[in-house]
């Protein structure tokens, strides 16, 4: 009997940045949009069902460049049950960001970021690199 095998990829079309910051997340937003001129609003919590646990509910906000498709998502890493990305738990936040950016857009986002006092740092991550890169599919 043959045996067909279907192989699952994962796409990882998006750009991910890692903040520590002890800010809460609207204050975080905030600070953000004041220093970069952005608008990050509260939108729906990101909802996941963990292995063996009860459902997860993250916090989630949305900006929208209003020149270009580009979505950004800053994302809570912890939840109410547990985290998004357990391998990074010394982070607290994530900015996905959707579509294309420019890598020069990128750099001055990061250092925006990394300009407030309340941020003790952010830095592009990888996300072919991490175990539950699947968390971050929505």
């Amino acid at each position: 009997m043959n045996r067909l095998t279907l192989k699952y990829e994962l796409d990882l079309d998006f750009v991910l940045i890692a903040i520590t910051s002890s800010l809460k997340d609207y204050m975080l937003c905030f600070k953000i949009n004041k220093r970069l001129n952005t608008n990050f609003f509260r939108i729906d919590e990101l909802f996941l069902q963990l292995k063996g646990s009860n459902p997860v509910y993250f916090s989630r906000y949305l900006h929208q460049n209003p020149d270009a498709d580009t979505e950004f998502y800053l994302l809570a890493n912890k939840g109410t049950e547990g985290y998004l990305i357990p391998e990074m738990k010394q982070v607290d936040y994530f900015i996905l960001i959707k579509n294309f950016i420019d890598k020069d857009d990128l750099n001055q986002l990061i250092e925006g970021i990394n300009k407030l006092p309340e941020v003790v740092v952010a830095a592009e991550v990888d996300p072919e690199k991490l175990k539950s890169k699947e968390n971050l599919i929505f």
